[in-house]
């Protein structure tokens, strides 16, 4: 009697995913650039936000707020920040931007141009100021109190407008929760880029072997 011996197909799976092995290291390797240089660009970011923001007014002296309103457009827009330095208020001038609290209401801090200085005899400054995009002046007369008062030094648009958007519940918590998964992704494709090339010597080596002994003679007599 004759004994039928079939050979079954290789694995459709294996072949798979043999081959997806190599593309997923490929698509790894070109993002690891690319995802390397965001995280620094946000860590370098973040480090000179804090840096200007905090670190900055207090041994530079100069003073940042944010612009809520298109009051002073096109010079300052809305969500800008507003970089201003101190000056003496006995120098000031007619044109000069400040950012002072306003006399009125909720004593708010505004950043208005002066169109009027009025100083007293006692040696007090007060001064009447209007938005360039105004249509009138402010309905109040601000005395300035004390020696100085910041002027308009600089302005750094859109910055405002990212730093309240970082302040938003949803933002902060995809940026707690997101950052920590892209480094589990970028570890995972690490991973997977380094298995077939740690495997890749041991299917040649069994098919090696696997022919040696069929072909072999001495095997097949012991």
């Amino acid at each position: 009697m004759t004994a039928a011996f079939t050979q079954d197909p290789p694995c459709a799976t294996t072949a798979a995913s043999s081959a997806a092995a190599p593309a997923v290291g490929r698509w790894a390797k070109a993002l690891r650039p690319t995802a390397r240089a965001a995280s620094t660009l946000m860590m370098l970011g973040a480090v000179a936000a804090f840096l200007f923001l905090a670190v900055g007014p207090r041994v530079l002296g100069y003073q940042t707020s944010t612009m809520l309103t298109g009051s002073m457009a096109p010079l300052i827009n809305a969500g800008d920040v507003v970089v201003s330095v101190p000056k003496p208020v006995s120098s000031l001038k007619t044109g000069d931007i400040i950012t002072y609290g306003i006399p009125v209401e909720d004593h708010r801090v505004e950043t208005h141009r002066i169109i009027e200085i009025v100083r007293k005899g006692d040696g007090t400054t007060s001064v009447r100021t209007k938005g360039d995009a105004n249509n009138g002046a402010d309905p109040w007369t601000a005395a300035l109190q004390g020696g100085t008062v910041h002027v308009h030094s600089a302005t750094i648009p859109y910055l405002g407008s990212a730093i309240r958007a970082l302040r938003e519940p949803v933002l902060l918590q995809s940026l707690v929760y997101g950052a920590p998964a892209v480094l589990v992704a970028m570890v995972l494709l690490s991973i997977w880029k380094t298995e077939p090339s740690a495997n890749s010597s041991s299917p040649s080596q069994s098919t090696a072997d696997g022919h040696l002994a069929a072909g072999d003679p001495a095997h097949g007599a012991r």
